[in-house]
């Protein structure tokens, strides 16, 4: 350790306090002055700060109750459910039961002691206990050791830190924006060519364009139905990482599941017909079978497949299914076979021009892959960054 540091137990710099609920069924108890967080509010949080919370107890709620009030700038973390969100309280308030309050001494300042837990999030998890959830106690909390160079040592720290993350933070936001750039560029070529179709498109019913049909699950209790012979496809494993593609080995039938289910060919196109993920398609490159929240086409041999399967992906198709979706049921999002099977689908006349813009779409896309993959792994190594900036931070080598 670097000279002039020494090793401190948390609480022996800091108060440890913990949080309580008060009864949700006494209206006295709710809607007061006190500002009262939770470790599901802090999930929420979009930076280290937390100033407002989205309830707010009384004083008699508070006195009735385990809570304890925190003061302003010290460190609220999440010790359940999950362990290791950390905030930094501008404003007093207290905690439920799944979170403490960490009130530094005036050893140790309120940030550097925010990113040294930053850096131990995984070591918090690995002390947590239970079997239903992880709880870290505020016993084993307090017996963390923590380095602690003297107090302007560790505002350093936190200078180059704060000017780190900042650049770090900034690199990351525009990796995002530019992996979501890469995605709507593909998405507006698309809506251009749907949009602006040509003199010799035609539309049909999707029910003229193939054989629609909806899934079904053999019954569940009856092992037998069950095994690998043919993947069996639910919501969950259609377009799993957003490019149209299948997760096939996540459940499978046996050869006797598939007699009481059926069965669709290569080719065919699986769109989840039921829920939050209503509209989510897939091409299906191998022989699938899947449930009734799935309805699937196999497309005639006169249509280009997988044409059909990006108009399906298109935003004017997928209004269709959200307006007949919705008309059907206002709390969960519906479209039977029925329905489905009777929206519309333009495509130009020619088979060979319906391939010519496969082809555009497929190479236009596995750009966006590349450049997808290209982004994804620069976001993770910019994690990477921080888990190493910190690391070097609280061993003395910054």
């Amino acid at each position: 350790m670097k000279q002039g540091w020494e090793f401190k137990k948390l609480g022996e710099v800091c108060e440890i306090k913990n949080g309580g609920t008060p009864k949700s069924d006494n209206e006295k108890y709710w809607n007061g002055e006190f500002k009262w967080i939770t470790p599901k509010d802090m999930g929420k949080l979009s930076n280290k700060y937390v100033d407002e919370t989205p309830r707010k107890i009384t004083a008699l709620g508070l006195q009735k109750s385990s809570a304890k009030l925190i003061p302003q700038n010290s460190i609220i973390l999440s010790t359940r459910a999950p362990i290791g969100y950390l905030a930094i309280n501008t404003s007093v308030m207290a905690t439920n039961q799944g979170c403490r309050g960490i009130i530094p001494s005036n050893k140790i300042d309120t940030h550097y002691l925010y990113y040294f837990l930053s850096k131990s999030v995984e070591l918090l998890n690995s002390l947590g206990t239970g079997a239903t959830f992880k709880e870290l106690s505020s016993n084993v909390l307090a017996n963390i050791p923590i380095p602690l160079p003297t107090l302007p040592e560790q505002k350093r720290i936190v200078a180059i830190l704060d000017e780190a993350f900042a650049a770090i933070d900034k690199a990351k936001a525009n990796a995002e924006q530019n992996l979501k750039n890469s995605k709507e560029l593909f998405e507006s070529y698309l809506q251009s060519v749907f949009e602006n179709k040509g003199d010799d498109w035609e539309e049909k019913k999707v029910k003229e364009i193939g054989l629609a049909q909806t899934g079904t699950t053999p019954k569940t209790a009856e092992k037998e139905n069950y095994g690998d012979f043919i993947p069996f496809i639910k919501p969950a494993d259609v377009d799993f990482s957003c490019v149209g593609d299948i997760r096939y080995n996540n459940e499978g039938l046996s050869e006797v599941g598939l007699r009481k289910s059926r069965k669709m060919e290569i080719g065919s196109i699986l769109m989840v017909c039921i829920g939050a993920t209503i509209g989510k398609v897939g091409f299906a490159e191998r022989e699938v079978s899947c449930n009734q929240q799935i309805n699937s086409l196999t497309v005639k041999k006169e249509f280009e497949q997988k044409f059909i399967y990006y108009v399906m992906t298109s935003k004017a198709f997928q209004e269709k299914v959200l307006l007949e979706g919705k008309g059907a049921q206002a709390t969960l999002p519906i479209i039977n076979k029925s329905k489905w099977e009777n929206l519309t689908i333009s495509f130009p006349k020619s088979k060979n021009e319906q391939k010519m813009f496969v082809n555009k779409f497929d190479a236009l896309q596995n750009k966006t892959k590349k450049l997808g993959t290209i982004y994804q792994q620069k976001i993770k190594d910019l994690e990477e960054l921080k888990k190493s900036i910190l690391q070097k931070a609280f061993s003395g080598e910054l």
